[in-house]
């Protein structure tokens, strides 16, 4: 056979690269994965069923006891609905709704693909699941309150959002939906919300700038809480929210231009209605700053009003009327438009055993136990801590001596009394001001930094006021709303427990309807930490125990145990003398007394007891008491006792345990020499007469010496503090007002 006869053989197959293998398997299971994602999808599809709202949606009332957990304290709101067929929904106020929360309502299918998306991003990412956008998917959420936010709930949300979306006439969503949503105050439904803000019951009744206020609130009841109006970023993201609401009502043609600038200039005037009785009286103060703690630890409004939830809380019922007891019996005969803030905290723990924020809750919301205050000296031991981490000694020695001269400012003592030079230790039993402004502001390099440091450490919250402290030569004297009785009951604590700060609470455990425990106050021991070094907190300790041995505390001896503790009193002036004040360029500087404190402790137990006067809290406290100034050396110190001592009945003595010999040993000879007049008794009655000064005062009618022992005599001016240093926002518990700051303050 020629070779021109013989067949070619066949080419010799490549075979194919390996990546195209893996692409082609990958391919294959995408394309399998689509399938059996749109055969599931099917599936679950035409298994889900579309709840009969009616039927599904009802809340149960949450509890709340005592720390026992099996006395019932209150309980907030029960279930507030009724609801109206949405032919008797007005337009506008459809709208209005409509305008605030899907302003696709009438044309999407009943889900937000951008929402789905950005709920699986969050999936992937492992973040908290969000609820749905639209207000298909806000109603079908409402249907369930278990609140679990989970991806299979989250999916059949999903399901039957679409099901809804294509099967039920958007009128009916939107009457379902308006019917259920929650509005605050207790309010399901926009026939309760009426009610509840405006007292309009009647949907028809409402005008459009409150139905549009409404609309405003149901997006995040808390966030735009109207009762929080005096919040002036309360107040803007309020606003804004409210014209957001109206411009869609307009593009929307349901209002014309005109009628939006109109509406968009006010808020209208809420006309709330009567708050439940289960907030009455004092027990009032215990439950809404339950109801916070639940909202910071994550609970919705939903579950906290009808999620059916079982809160312990940390409140002990025993101490609790002890404390009421003495708020309300040992005070000045004359004690009108007087306001008593009192808590108690289990040092090591956090927890809040009492409180006392006022008489009735239902009267006035303003808890004096939880409103900012002016702690003044009452403020040192942040800077006796921060000194000794500082280096400093207990014997080092300061300028006693009345005025000091800081940063071209002559601040004094209370009285402008001079004490020659003096040893921190002695400066801080007799509170001298002078001796810690030489510390802080002369011997310390960034010395008001380091006390904010030590405050917020110790547990003070951080708030604008006290990081401007970190500036401010006078912030160791506290002359701003520093802290409440609340945050200085648990700043203290922090030094009863050798250091170790635990962060503040009020709810021990939350169950649900299941008795399914959701939280649990165990989460919070990661938090807690030794915020001092040991031997420094017992250095404190050791120091406030002296306040009381021989300082201006010396009437909490009368408690029989050990005990550390510090008085406060914060001059300045009251709100009534502001505007002659600014008339004369501040000649009325230090004239009032504006609050005073006493914060004592044992080892088991951390009280603080905090006065003000007047609506505001603002007002002069001087005329109750008829010592030269309210000092808080008597009357808070005497209120402190009488709850202390039932408080502690039956408790072991505790000691607090003694610093190491370094610290205490005393290697100095200061100069410093009572005087006759300035010797406190030894025990001290716990109940003077209102006419009889505390031991930790000069008699009011003999004044202070003004020649120290061992010093020259100095020539001082005539006024008792000091120059204004600045004007400044005073910060009381209501909207601030601009009044001068006095830095000098007492003991």
């Amino acid at each position: 056979m020629s070779e021109a006869r013989r067949k070619a053989a066949p080419p010799r197959r490549q075979k194919k690269h390996w990546a195209l293998r893996v692409l082609g398997w990958l391919a294959a299971l995408f394309f399998l994965g689509i399938i059996g994602a749109v055969a599931a999808f099917f599936i679950m599809y035409q298994t889900t069923k579309i709840p009969d709202p009616n039927k599904e949606f009802a809340t149960n009332t949450t509890t709340v006891t005592w720390d026992n957990g099996s006395r019932t304290l209150g309980a907030f709101y029960e279930q507030n609905r009724h609801s109206v067929p949405l032919a008797q929904i007005p337009k506008p106020v459809q709208d209005a709704v409509i305008a605030a929360e899907d302003r696709t309502f009438w044309t999407n299918p009943g889900i937000s693909p951008q929402g789905m998306v950005r709920a699986a991003y969050n999936i992937a990412r492992g973040q908290q699941l969000q609820g749905g956008s639209t207000i298909t998917q806000q109603y079908v959420k409402v249907m369930y309150l278990t609140q679990e936010r989970t991806v299979s709930r989250k999916l059949q949300e999903l399901f039957i959002a679409t099901k809804l979306g294509r099967q039920q006439d958007k009128s009916q969503t939107l009457e379902g939906y308006l019917n259920t949503i929650y509005f605050g105050k207790g309010a399901y439904g926009i026939a309760a919300a009426g009610d509840a803000y405006f007292q309009v019951p009647d949907p028809k009744n409402l005008s459009v700038p409150q139905a549009a206020l409404l609309a405003t609130v149901l997006n995040n009841p808390t966030l735009f809480d109207v009762d929080d109006l005096n919040d002036p970023r309360t107040a803007k993201r309020i606003i804004e929210r409210y014209r957001y609401v109206l411009d869609g009502m307009q593009q929307m043609g349901t209002i014309t231009p005109t009628k939006e600038a109109q509406y968009a200039s006010k808020l209208p005037k809420l006309n709330p209605k009567p708050k439940n009785n289960r907030y009455k009286g004092w027990a009032g103060f215990l439950l809404d700053m339950a109801r916070k703690e639940l909202l910071q630890r994550g609970f919705t409004e939903d579950q906290i009003s009808g999620g059916g939830l079982r809160v312990t809380t940390t409140f002990d019922y025993d101490q609790q009327q002890k404390m009421v007891k003495a708020a309300q019996n040992k005070l000045p005969d004359k004690h009108d438009n007087l306001h008593i803030g009192m808590a108690s905290v289990q040092p090591g723990t956090g927890e809040l055993v009492a409180m006392y924020g006022g008489p009735d809750y239902l009267k006035s919301q303003l808890n004096w136990a939880t409103a900012k205050a002016r702690p003044g000296s009452g403020f040192k031991p942040f800077a006796l801590a921060a000194a000794l981490e500082d280096n400093k000694s207990l014997y080092d020695i300061f300028q006693g001596d009345s005025p000091i001269k800081i940063q071209g400012q002559k601040l004094g003592n209370e009285f402008n009394r001079d004490y020659g030079d003096v040893t921190l230790l002695k400066a801080t039993e007799q509170s001298i001001n002078t001796a810690f402004y030489d510390l802080v502001d002369n011997q310390m390099d960034n010395g008001p930094d380091k006390v904010v440091t030590a405050a917020e450490a110790a547990g003070i919250p951080k708030t604008k006021y006290l990081e401007d402290g970190r500036n401010n030569p006078s912030t160791v004297l506290g002359p701003d709303p520093y802290a409440s009785a609340v945050d200085m009951a648990e700043a203290y604590a922090t030094f009863a427990a050798d250091g170790v700060y635990a962060p503040l609470h009020v709810i021990k455990e939350v169950k649900g309807p299941d008795g399914k425990v959701l939280w649990s106050e165990k989460s919070l021991d990661k938090q807690k930490k030794q915020a001092f070094p040991q031997d420094i907190a017992r250095t404190v300790n050791f120091a406030l125990q002296d306040v009381v041995t021989d300082g201006t505390g010396t009437g909490a001896k009368d408690l029989g145990r050990p005990v550390a503790g510090k008085t406060g009193t914060a001059g300045g002036v009251a709100v009534e003398d502001r505007a002659k004040d600014k008339a004369c360029g501040g000649c009325m500087a230090g004239s009032a007394t504006l609050t005073s404190w006493w914060t004592g402790y044992t080892p088991q137990l951390s009280t603080a007891v905090v006065y003000r006067a007047g609506k505001t809290g603002e007002s002069n406290l001087d005329p109750y008491s008829s010592d030269k100034a309210f000092f808080g050396g008597n009357w808070p110190l005497q209120t402190w006792l009488a709850f202390m001592k039932p408080a502690l009945e039956g408790v072991p003595e505790v000691s607090f345990p003694d610093p190491s010999g370094d610290q205490i040993k005393d290697t100095t000879t200061p100069t410093y020499t009572p005087s006759p007049t300035n010797t406190p008794t030894n025990t001290p009655s716990s109940t003077p007469p209102p006419s009889t000064p505390p031991p930790s005062t000069p008699p009011p009618s003999t004044p202070p010496p003004n020649t120290p022992t061992g010093k020259p005599t100095k020539t001082k001016p005539t006024q008792t503090t000091t120059t204004p240093v600045i004007t400044l926002p005073t910060g009381g518990p209501s909207k601030p007002t601009n009044t001068p700051r006095t830095p000098g303050t007492g003991q």
